[in-house]
């Protein structure tokens, strides 16, 4: 039942022209709580119910200035709080890195590194009132940043949000963190290319086919079937297998035939790789995955608009890095550098594009899963 207050005119005037009088729209004097008088919420149905309330402005004023012991300025920071909780806050602001007090309210941003930067310059904060010195810091926010470090806010994680970014179907991260190994697959006009990368970060396996029968004749069913065959008889095992999802709109009429192709490969994988006979109340994740094509893209900063430039000097520099890094991005054996150091120069004919595409996916998976998720 919906309420609203009635209130006679005559009392609202009646309580203005006694001065000190407690009232609806007037604040108790300091030090002492108000005399609550009897208002009434009338229902707006019948007009003729009504439920006595106290007067819930007045005593809602009253509760907010004592709940809040620093709302008036003029007050010392460190007299609104106890010892123990001052010792709380200045070892957070003494101690805490920069990232860990962008993590505050308030402090994002230039004001977390300030708070660096006067410690290191000034010493150690001694008390609550000397944080007001720190530029961007003033006593309205101050105490809005005691208040957060005091009772911070837990933010729940969406991690199946993140992983809806770049991986269809969606599965629980605690899976894919759990894959020792996963086989990132590629789909062109003509080959298919693979890249077999453990969580490590190291290339155990990465290569490609080249299928005859693809984009040939009416696209026969059966000659698509053998060739995709062929290369999943040549897959290594692995707890996931990747497949590229083409960012070819079906709005675009002209690569329609290309769409139908990959779309048709990809179906084939899907039924092949994914083992049978899984029961669908089982608790066992999918074994094949789709990853979008611009996520890998974007990643690597390849995308120009909306298109999507070759990976191969990317991949170049990968192979560079192995060799004469310390701790490289990704580690290639020796076998597979000299396989394919010449397969993806500037201006060949056969640029490896395929092989590029697969390894690049196979990174940003890992890459990506070892981000945070909040």
């Amino acid at each position: 039942m919906m309420w609203v207050a009635r209130r006679l005119l005559s009392s609202v005037a009646q309580m203005s022209r006694h001065a000190g009088q407690v009232g609806l729209f007037r604040r108790p004097r300091h030090g002492c709580l108000p005399e609550l008088e009897l208002r009434y919420l009338q229902c707006t149905c019948c007009w003729r119910s009504r439920v006595p309330v106290a007067a819930f402005e007045t005593l809602n004023d009253t509760l907010s200035s004592a709940s809040d012991p620093c709302k008036e300025d003029n007050r010392s920071l460190d007299a609104c709080y106890t010892y123990e909780q001052r010792v709380v806050i200045l070892q957070l602001l003494n101690t805490g890195t920069q990232s860990e007090l962008a993590a505050v309210k308030l402090l994002r941003g230039r004001k977390s590194l300030n708070i660096v930067e006067y410690r290191t310059k000034h010493g150690p904060f001694r008390t609550l009132e000397s944080v007001v010195k720190v530029p961007l810091l003033k006593h309205k926010s101050a105490v809005t940043v005691f208040n957060s470090i005091l009772n911070p806010v837990k933010k729940e994680r969406k991690v199946r949000i993140q992983l809806a970014k770049f991986i269809r179907p969606e599965v629980d991260r605690s899976w894919l963190e759990e894959a020792s190994n996963v086989v990132s697959l590629v789909c062109g006009t003509d080959k298919i290319a693979w890249a077999h990368v453990d969580r490590g970060m190291a290339v155990l396996d990465w290569q490609e086919l080249d299928c005859p029968n693809f984009l040939k004749g009416s696209y026969m069913a059966s000659a698509y079937l053998n060739d995709v065959s062929a290369a999943v008889a040549l897959l290594p095992p692995a707890d996931f297998y990747i497949i590229e999802k083409s960012s070819i709109s079906i709005q675009n009429t002209t690569l329609f035939p290309i769409l139908a192709h990959m779309r048709t490969v990809e179906a084939m994988l899907f039924t092949l790789l994914e083992p049978r006979n899984v029961p669908p109340e089982s608790n066992i994740p999918p074994r094949v995955l789709n990853m979008m094509r611009t996520a890998v893209g974007r990643h690597f900063g390849l995308m120009v608009g909306e298109s999507r430039t070759s990976g191969a000097q990317t991949v170049r520099q990968l192979m560079i890095e192995s060799v004469t890094q310390k701790l490289p991005r990704i580690n290639f054996p020796p076998e597979l550098l000299m396989r394919h150091r010449n397969s993806f120069q500037m201006g060949s004919r056969r640029g490896g594009e395929e092989l590029c595409d697969a390894l690049l996916q196979a990174v940003t998976f890992y890459e990506l899963l070892s981000e945070s998720p909040s």
